[in-house]
């Protein structure tokens, strides 16, 4: 009577039928990869949460895993964003407070009798005074006329998108903010005290100069950004009753407040980015402070029917 032959006695029965290990073929296995169902001894296999995972299938995890959380970002660190919201609604905010001047003044090239715009354009005696701080932002949104707000909107609609899109809606929007603010205190602080000062041009030349800053860290070609700004400079010189220091202020404030940004380090970067935001900020209300101080003795009234500001004589 024959008998089968015995295998080989390294090798155990119930090994016999068993399939060898996809990447070592000469290792029997029973286990199988739960992602890609391929055999896997021991060492070709690691643990997943369900079950295990051969390390092809681990790597193609991690690889997509890496993928999901990449989100492409600028040197700022937004998110892309292809639609801009902030700069709308800047915009917006401007002509709901144009409309309104316009119809309490009942004029729209004479809105600045308005008692709305005279409660928030930037006289410095009501700031001093008064302690009425509030004028120094909601001048910025405050114009005179339609051909005024026009240009400013038309600026802030075409510097707005892309600066808003580099940055991200909060810091664009504190890029904006701290750019009037910026504007208003330098006209506060180092203009004169007789005449009243209103318009987004701060906040406009802030963005000028965040451009210019954002163009440098881009490694970019900067003429345009330069010959754009020394264009509105010299319009600024040359036509009359513009605010010269409101735009240099904006400019400069805007300037540093996006270099701030930019040039953050990736680690900690809101850290660092809110905190230089911040010191700026603080630099600005310790020279509201520094003016009030110098004005506390000023008095204004009308003299020979014309407003006079002065220290009294007597």
């Amino acid at each position: 009577m024959n008998m089968p032959p015995h295998p080989p006695a390294s090798q155990p029965p119930q090994q016999s039928a068993l399939p060898g290990c996809w990447w070592h073929p000469s290792r029997p296995t029973g286990l199988t990869c739960v992602r890609c169902g391929r055999p896997a001894c021991p060492d070709c296999l690691r643990e997943a949460s369900v079950g295990y995972q051969c390390l092809d299938c681990v790597q193609t995890g991690r690889r997509e895993q890496n993928v999901q959380r990449y989100t492409p970002r600028t040197v700022a660190g937004a998110q892309l964003s292809h639609r801009p919201v902030v700069t709308p609604v800047l915009i917006g905010l401007n002509v709901v407070a144009y409309v309104l001047t316009a119809a309490q003044a009942g004029s729209l090239t004479g809105n600045e009798t308005a008692r709305f715009f005279g409660d928030g354009v930037l006289w410095p005696p009501a700031i001093a005074g008064h302690g009425e701080w509030w004028r120094l932002l909601a001048s910025g949104f405050l114009h005179y006329g339609p051909i005024h707000l026009a240009v400013n909107m038309l600026a802030l609609w075409i510097l707005g998108r892309d600066m808003e899109t580099l940055l991200g809606r909060v810091r664009f929007a504190a890029l904006y903010l701290v750019s009037l603010l910026g504007g208003a205190v330098s006209v506060y602080a180092f203009d004169g005290v007789e005449r009243g000062t209103a318009g987004a041009s701060g906040a406009i030349y802030g963005l000028l100069g965040g451009m210019l800053i954002a163009v440098i860290r881009l490694r970019l070609n900067p003429a345009y950004a330069i010959g754009t700004i020394v264009l509105n400079l010299v319009l600024t010189v040359s036509i009359p009753g513009i605010s010269l220091l409101g735009h240099l202020g904006g400019l400069v404030v805007g300037a540093l407040v996006t270099a701030a940004m930019v040039y953050a380090p990736a680690r900690g970067r809101r850290y660092w980015q809110g905190g230089a935001v911040a010191v700026l900020v603080i630099a600005l209300v310790v020279l509201v402070f520094v003016r009030d101080a110098q004005l506390a003795s000023v008095v204004c009234g009308y003299r020979g029917g014309e407003l006079y500001c002065g220290k009294p004589t007597g």
